[in-house]
């Protein structure tokens, strides 16, 4: 299997600092031997995270089991980097696409003029506009919602919260935001309700002070959450909810000697994360499965590029389920993760 994203003896830490260098992260599976033209799909992340390793580990080991070739590539300054990505991958022919899109609607022109061409589909977060064929991925409103009741079971008297975000132009980061919210508040479903993320929310013994973005960066994440310590003395508890967010916020707390103080509700499964729940820092996490996203993406790309149309659901929707994890389940959810990185076959 031929990795070009960077060498491998740089690891992760390095794959992750290689951001700075503004290049598209990429790496690909190997053709099969003989003189056939193999099928050839891409699996376009919406950045470059740890996260996204899992996936690419995925989507490389269908594409191994299919015989097909597969191109990985994470875009590591934003939009305008998985714009050019998308319009390459075009321009190079490949059979299938399967994209993360980082803000739909601005997106969608683009994404239809793919979706005429090639075999299309979204994962992780969703174009419902778009002409995309399917979305791969889970019910983010729900999953926001288990994060909300994470919040809650922590603070039986309530409080006040913090929520933490990358951005809000994706689809998932905005029902994921959503679904929290609500749940804290205990109020049912409103897609006509607006986010607006400088919004102070109070229902009950609960106060929501609003969402902090950070546009994928992860200085500036860090940056919200030592700000957040020090303009709400009386915070309860900090949600970070995407995958990065979490551990910044432990460091936020760990520099302000709050550690412990101030309830840490996370999403995904960075390694911090996860040692934070050990350690009794973290009360939860919500995790996706994005190993699975990578290998379904590829296998329903893989049977479009032969003809076959039934893997496409007739509600667009192909749903992974979210799962919670908490001191009870950590050590043995952990294990999984690291079984499937250190395997080809990722079982």
């Amino acid at each position: 299997m031929i990795r070009s994203r960077l060498p491998a003896s740089l690891g992760l830490a390095a794959l992750v600092a290689g951001v700075a260098v503004g290049l598209a992260a990429c790496s690909r599976s190997e053709p099969p031997p003989g003189g056939t033209q193999p099928i050839r799909v891409a699996y376009v992340t919406n950045g470059v995270d740890p996260f996204w390793v899992i996936a690419e580990a995925g989507a490389l080991e269908a594409a191994q089991r299919l015989g097909v070739q597969c191109m990985v590539q994470m875009p590591p300054n934003g939009i305008g980097d998985q714009k050019q990505i998308l319009e390459d991958l075009l321009a190079r022919g490949v059979d299938g696409i399967a994209v993360s899109p980082i803000d739909h609607v601005n997106q969608t022109p683009q994404l239809d003029k793919l979706a005429a061409r090639l075999h299309l589909i979204t994962h992780d977060s969703d174009a419902p506009q778009s002409k995309r064929l399917c979305f791969v991925g889970m019910d983010n409103y729900e999953a926001g919602r288990m994060v909300g009741e994470l919040v809650r079971e922590a603070l039986p008297q309530g409080g006040k919260v913090m929520l933490f975000i990358g951005r809000l132009e994706q689809d998932n980061a905005r029902l994921r935001t959503r679904g929290a919210i609500d749940a804290i508040l205990q109020r049912p479903r409103d897609d006509a309700r607006v986010l607006d993320s400088q919004a102070v929310e109070t229902v009950g013994p609960f106060t929501v002070l609003g969402v902090r973005t950070d546009q994928f960066d992860k200085s500036a994440a860090k940056a919200n959450a030592a700000d957040a310590l020090t303009a709400h003395q009386d915070l309860a508890a900090m949600v970070g909810l995407f995958a990065y967010n979490p551990p910044a916020i432990l460091e936020a707390l760990r520099q302000a000697g709050k550690l412990g103080t101030v309830k840490v509700v996370g999403f995904d499964e960075s390694d911090p994360t996860l040692q934070g729940i050990v350690d009794g820092h973290v009360v939860g996490t919500v995790v996706q499965d994005p190993y699975r996203y990578g290998s379904r993406s590829v296998e329903i790309l893989v049977a479009l590029s032969k003809g076959d149309r039934s893997v496409l659901p007739a509600d667009g929707n192909v749903l992974i389920p979210a799962r919670k994890i908490t001191r009870a389940g950590v050590e043995a959810f952990w294990a999984e993760k690291k079984q499937r990185l250190a395997k080809p076959d990722g079982r």
